[in-house]
């Protein structure tokens, strides 16, 4: 039976470099926090066991299945929700920057490695090379990470819409210098510009969910992960998170699962009906 509304819990994590038990613990809290609110889903931020680009992600990276993935899982189970949460995999000598979805049963229904790393990732991340989606009782899920929606990442985006998603889930990590203090804008055009593109052109939802703390360790070494998850429909805004550092926190986001008609060439005319420009990169 698909359900025609879905409440995900976007799951702020405080997330420290290097100290994946302290992390999942956290994780596990998060995911029966979810499980008391009702949630059907739990969403976690990337790279939520050893933090995006920590030096540990070279030595300490776990297969998925393996033993941090297995630790997600069995929460799932026992709290009974789906939770898709990004975790560091290590894979025939390769690291990779990967998300999972689990279902409520306990088993990993997707899984995804990033494909837009970002320059000052690649030391850490080797680069994903597929796309897919997964029929749940929500409808069909699709998954990225983070900079996968820059805008230069879009087509990741525009390619899992195509593939019939009706929601994408974002484990992430957002992080500034640590001298930008509370923004009144704190997503400007680098994130609520590409969220609402996809949303408004496919009435899908977008829901990126992303860690706080300050970053020790890696490249960005004294920034600050500042929270401000968001979820966002064709209509706009559905939820959003508070913007800094120490704001570790559940936020709900609940909305009907968006209905989408077309398939394969029907989307390319709803696109050209709307407007769409198919030689740009928006």
């Amino acid at each position: 039976m698909v359900k025609d509304v879905l409440k995900v819990g976007m799951g702020q994590l405080l997330v420290e470099g290097g100290e994946p038990e302290r992390n999942l613990e956290r994780a596990c809290q998060m995911i029966g926090q979810g499980a008391r609110e009702q949630c059907d889903i739990v969403l976690l931020p990337e790279c939520l066991d050893l933090a995006w680009t920590h030096p540990s992600s070279k030595n300490e990276a776990a297969p998925i299945p393996g033993p941090f993935s297995d630790i997600i899982c069995a929460k799932a189970k026992e709290a009974g929700v789906y939770v898709c949460a990004g975790l560091t995999e290590k894979h025939q000598g390769r690291v990779y920057n990967s998300a999972i979805l689990v279902g409520k049963t306990g088993q990993i229904v997707l899984k995804y490695r990033k494909i837009n790393v970002l320059a000052v990732g690649q030391e850490f991340y080797a680069i994903g090379s597929s796309l897919a989606v997964t029929e749940t009782p929500f409808g069909v899920l699709g998954i990225n990470i983070c900079s996968d929606n820059y805008m230069d990442g879009l087509p990741i985006g525009h390619t899992l819409a195509r593939m019939g998603a009706q929601i994408i889930l974002s484990p992430s990590s957002w992080t500034v210098d640590y001298s930008v203090v509370e923004s009144e804008d704190p997503y400007g055009e680098k994130w609520l510009k590409p969220y609402k593109i996809l949303a408004e052109l496919y009435n899908l939802v977008i829901v990126g969910t992303t860690s706080v703390g300050v970053i020790v360790g890696g490249p960005y070494e004294g920034k600050k992960m500042i929270g401000c998850s968001l979820a966002v429909g064709q209509r706009g805004i559905i939820a959003r998170g508070k913007y800094n550092e120490f704001a570790g926190e559940l936020i709900t986001a609940e909305f009907p699962v968006p209905q989408r008609r077309e398939k394969g060439a029907a989307i390319g005319e709803m696109l050209k009906r709307k407007g769409h420009q198919f030689d740009q990169i928006k």
